[in-house]
Formats: structure tokens, C-alpha cells, sequence
């Protein structure tokens, strides 16, 4: 089973605000924060619902990337190892 290298801390993504230039920080899956309580579900359940019909076939993890300047917000779709 393949597993996101930013939920699990194994690597970090470094993204540029198009908008305002400063460093985006990633603000964690965006499943989070569809249902607060998602984390106790397993991986797929997730999955079933995080509103991307390919993301556990194509093993990718949508992550909410947010820039901290000016509020630009992106979904950054991260493949898993």
C-alpha cells in the first residue's frame, strides 16, 4: 500500500504563491477538513469521499496549500511512494 510522503513527514513540498511570491504552506489533506472526524475512517473510505473520483486509483493525496501573505489557496494532488 502506497502512502503520502507529506502526511507522513517524508518529504516537503516547496511551492511558490503565483499571486504574491511568498512560500505556500501545506495546511494537510483536504479531506481534513470536509469531515473533522475522517481520520478515524481507513485510507480508502477516505478516498471514496474526498470529492476526487481517481485519487486511490492513481494513488495521489489532495493536499490544501495555502499562502500565509495573501490567502491564496491551491489543491496540490501528491503521488504516493
Amino acid at each position: 500500500m502506497a502512502v503520502c510522503p507529506l502526511c507522513n513527514s517524508l518529504k516537503t513540498l516547496e511551492a511558490q504563491c503565483p499571486q504574491c511570491n511568498s512560500q505556500l504552506e501545506d495546511s494537510g489533506k483536504v479531506s481534513d477538513f470536509l469531515d473533522p472526524y475522517g481520520h478515524y475512517n481507513d485510507e480508502e473510505t477516505v478516498k471514496m469521499g474526498d470529492g476526487y473520483p481517481n485519487t486511490a486509483k492513481d494513488e495521489i493525496c489532495p493536499h490544501l496549500m495555502v499562502c500565509p501573505e495573501c490567502g491564496y489557496d491551491v489543491v496540490k494532488f501528491i503521488k504516493e511512494e
